[in-house]
């Protein structure tokens, strides 16, 4: 039971985009269709956990017991850097229709402040649990995904209204994004 309210409130009360504000980049900026959202969603998941599990792994078994924890923003963002390109290698070698479907996407997360982000905030919240750890990232991961998809559905369906001159582009894509963010403030009282 504890996990389900760990998943819900990672997922719909504390949304990384909306109530935390981090991965904003590529919500503002790969939301404007759908397929392209839930493909940086993907992308995300897959290395947001893969991140969490290698940066939980270092810190437990190597900062922590050498006392250097003050490196830690530094070696994840090594970490996350190479984990990245050492996926992105092995993808073109093993699977190269998986390498094509992901695309520019494996790149961009390098520089997605989520991704460090929530590596941060995970060694932080779970310093010692490596299952709690990964379970906790994957419903986050989720969660960029599904605010991210709904926003492309926004936006999609935006595209087919009459929007004023001035509101158009990324006025209307803040504002919408306000909106979807008190929407999901609702959740605020479901955990």
């Amino acid at each position: 039971m504890e996990y389900i309210l760990m998943i819900i409130g990672a997922v719909l009360v504390n949304n990384i985009i909306l109530a935390q504000f981090l991965g904003i980049c590529p919500f503002l900026g790969v939301s404007n269709k759908i397929s392209t959202a839930l493909g940086m969603g993907a992308a995300v998941i897959f290395v947001m956990v893969l991140a969490t599990l290698v940066t939980s792994i270092v810190n437990i078994y190597v900062l922590i017991p050498l006392n250097i924890v003050f490196l830690q923003t530094i070696a994840f963002i090594l970490i996350i850097a190479s984990l990245v390109q050492m996926v992105e290698i092995i993808l073109k070698k093993i699977s190269p229709t998986l390498y094509q479907a992901l695309g520019i996407f494996l790149p961009l997360i390098t520089t997605n402040c989520a991704v460090l982000g929530i590596a941060i905030l995970v060694t932080q919240k779970f310093p010692t649990s490596i299952l709690d750890s990964v379970i906790y990232t994957a419903a986050i991961a989720i969660g960029f995904t599904l605010a991210i998809t709904i926003f492309a559905g926004i936006r999609e369906q935006m595209d087919l209204v009459s929007i004023p001159k001035g509101m158009k582009g990324v006025p209307i894509a803040l504002i919408t994004a306000g909106i979807l963010s008190l929407a999901f403030m609702g959740f605020a009282g479901l955990v």
